[in-house]
């Protein structure tokens, strides 16, 4: 029986076959999948976010459904609504597009805030709730939302509030030449995604999610953790520093971080190479790092350099 690592591999391999390098984003990317932490991508058009995620779906065997976000999308077109039913003579719910288990809010940005709005329920609590009642979402479920940059045309920024529930938040960029060679080769007769098959299946993912939260958090690195935390909450260059949310995220991804590398523990090195992408899109910059033309990646780094590493962890 393959172990836990393993099958993260497996899926690694799966996805490329079809999706050209980027290894260090899609363990990003896998390590938010087997912990249930949903992921924000943010990048210019046609990098390849939504191959990565309709490859990893379709490698994982998940339900999948996109959701393209336009400006007159509503909020009932994603959770669904009452409608009259004539045969049965009653209102009766109309399933929504998020009832599956592997979302895609493609360029979530450029739908409206009030629309936005209606994946915090799904994304916090896995449910939807019409008309005063609460439907749960298929299990497991995971969102991977892509918006395009703030600089471009027609789009609204994400609130604190829905940003803060994202627990991973990274961009693809452009390839290297060599890289988009094998792009274009590897598309230019045939389409990969025909030839793809899934190597694990919903029970698999809900039991990687189980083993993560069974990897070993020591005290040590829970109070490395808090006060990382706390240097962004009285740090002079944040108007806004990291929730305790944000916290839980940081430790639930190392755990996964760790888990991918076979291990039953987590080392602050976990946390280290989880922490650029699960704190920066949280943080908000003060006008002083502004003046400096500081970014929030910059001032984590800063952050981290100053809080001394746990040794000695087991």
């Amino acid at each position: 029986m393959p172990s836990n690592a393993d099958l993260v591999h497996s899926l690694e391999d799966a996805i490329a076959r079809v999706f050209v390098g980027k290894k260090r984003e899609v363990r990003f990317m896998l390590a938010g999948f087997i912990s249930g932490l949903h992921v924000l991508i943010e990048d210019v058009p046609g990098v390849g976010k939504t191959t990565l995620a309709r490859v990893m779906a379709a490698s994982a065997g998940v339900d999948f459904a996109r959701i393209q976000f336009t400006p007159d999308l509503l909020p009932g077109d994603i959770t669904g609504m009452t409608v009259w039913d004539n045969d049965q003579r009653t209102f009766v719910f109309k399933q929504g597009a998020i009832m599956h288990q592997f979302i895609l809010a493609d360029e979530i940005n450029r739908a409206s805030p009030r629309t936005q709005s209606s994946l915090l329920e799904a994304m916090q609590e896995g449910s939807v709730t019409v008309e005063g009642i609460t439907h749960r979402l298929p299990q497991p479920f995971f969102v991977i939302a892509t918006q395009n940059p703030v600089t471009f045309v027609g789009v609204f920024h994400l609130p604190e509030g829905e940003l803060d529930r994202f627990g991973i938040s990274f961009s693809l960029g452009y390839p290297t030449d060599q890289a988009e060679k094998e792009i274009l080769d590897r598309f230019q007769s045939a389409d990969p995604f025909a030839d793809l098959a899934p190597v694990t299946g919903p029970e698999e993912i809900t039991a990687l999610r189980a083993a993560v939260r069974q990897v070993r958090v020591d005290d040590s690195i829970k109070s490395y953790v808090i006060a990382l935390a706390a240097r962004t909450r009285d740090n002079p260059l944040l108007k806004l520093g990291a929730s305790p949310r944000c916290s839980q995220h940081v430790l639930l991804a190392a755990q996964a971080y760790a888990l991918a590398d076979g291990r039953e523990f987590v080392i602050p090195e976990d946390v280290r190479a989880m922490l650029p992408v699960v704190v920066p899109h949280r943080l908000v910059l003060s006008a002083e790092a502004r003046i400096d033309n500081l970014d929030a990646a910059t001032v984590l780094q800063r952050v981290v350099a100053s809080v001394p590493v746990p040794t000695g962890v087991r």
